[in-house]
């Protein structure tokens, strides 16, 4: 594919106003991507689990303008104005225009929720910004089935290349959100071990999973619920010219590789070296790029530790696994669910601001409601 596919032929038909409403779940990586070229293209490939709980909800309600001068939008957050919300949006819609050539005919109201506090080191942009590209998607879905102009087979707007372009416009949004829609496990960036693997998109995992990982738990500890004092996309650009990053990306490669075996075999072992030495690596890379920054707290630590010990202590097969911020996954089989929650509520809620964690579970992509 290229991106060239996914731009429309001019539409000819017109809607005056609608709205449509999905949800999307955030995801968590596994195999971690950072660094990045132009254009939102990954320098090296990634795996996630999709959550099932920790999710997006967007209504999109658009009207026709009479001038299609510029974009026109507002957003609202819980049913307030977010008017800081507006430069990103922005930025998204222009990435995105020449795929979708409607976007400045029309005024657009976004109102969005989320089921987890917005800056909590979940990823808030991965659940929002892909919820937001499949509302715009039903906007051209729509567009192009009532084109009379077109033959039977173009007007019908087939679900894969629906799901592959919403991934491909949500990529330009947030890179991790191209990894979002399906599940239980997605892949973004292109790997020579999985067919039709793309830098544009992310696709769903297509190899056998074991039991062991059906229904996986991952509990997410609040450590730090502020604003992250460096910004994601402010950290992948510091990946540019730093001394380990060709290194971290043949790493992340062969970590994709090995994971496939991993999760066909259900070696819990393998999974947990791999999976927690993934999110201390991908820290080591914040550590040690210039300027360098730390992201972790004296608490994400302090969790880390807890968790060691109690695996060793025990024989569990818990572990964890952190995003660019300072809250820790909690990663763990279903069968393990109530000695796992137990020891989360006994040695690791003290660790948590406000005592807060979030109990989710693997789950199957957005919706359309």
């Amino acid at each position: 594919m290229t991106a060239q596919q996914f731009i429309p032929k001019p539409y000819t038909s017109s809607i005056e106003n609608g709205s449509f409403t999905w949800s999307s779940p955030s995801n968590i990586a596994l195999v971690k991507y950072w660094g990045k070229k132009e254009n939102q293209i990954p320098e090296n490939p990634s795996i996630s689990f999709t959550l099932n709980d920790c999710k997006t909800t967007t209504r999109l309600s658009f009207s026709k303008k009479e001038s299609a001068d510029d974009f026109s939008f507002e957003v609202f957050l819980d049913d307030e104005k977010k008017d800081d919300f507006k430069p990103k949006i922005e930025t998204f819609f222009k990435r995105i225009e020449a795929y979708l050539p409607f976007l400045k005919q029309y005024h657009f109201k976004i109102e969005t929720t989320n089921t987890f506090p917005h800056s909590s080191g979940i990823a808030s942009s991965a659940s929002g910004m892909s919820a937001l590209a499949l509302c715009l998607m039903s906007v051209e879905k729509e567009l192009v089935e009532r084109d009379v102009t077109l033959s039977a087979v173009e007007r019908s707007f087939e679900k894969d290349f629906f799901i592959q372009k919403a991934s491909f416009l949500a990529r330009l949004g947030s890179g991790s959100a191209c990894r979002s829609l399906e599940g239980d496990l997605g892949v973004w960036g292109k790997h020579d071990a999985i067919d039709g693997s793309s830098d544009l998109f992310g696709v769903k995992y297509p190899f056998e999973v074991h039991e062991n990982f059906k229904n996986y738990q991952d509990t997410i500890l609040l450590v730090d619920k502020g604003e992250k004092q460096v910004s994601s996309t402010v950290g992948h650009n510091l990946m540019h010219g730093h001394p380990f990053a060709q290194e971290r990306f043949k790493q992340a490669d062969k970590n994709l590789t090995d994971i496939i075996s991993i999760l066909k075999s259900g070696d819990l072992d393998k999974f947990i070296k791999l999976v927690e030495s993934e999110a201390l690596t991908l820290h080591a890379m914040m550590m040690t790029s210039m300027p360098y920054f730390i992201l972790m707290k004296p608490n994400t630590l302090e969790i880390i530790n807890k968790i060691w010990v109690f695996r060793q202590k025990t024989g569990s097969k818990v572990c964890f696994t952190l995003d660019a911020g300072a809250n820790v996954h909690v990663l763990y089989p279903e069968n393990e669910c109530e000695d796992v929650l137990e020891f989360i509520k006994s040695e690791l809620v003290a660790y948590c601001q406000k005592g807060h964690y979030i109990s989710d579970r693997i789950g199957f992509g957005a919706k359309l409601l």
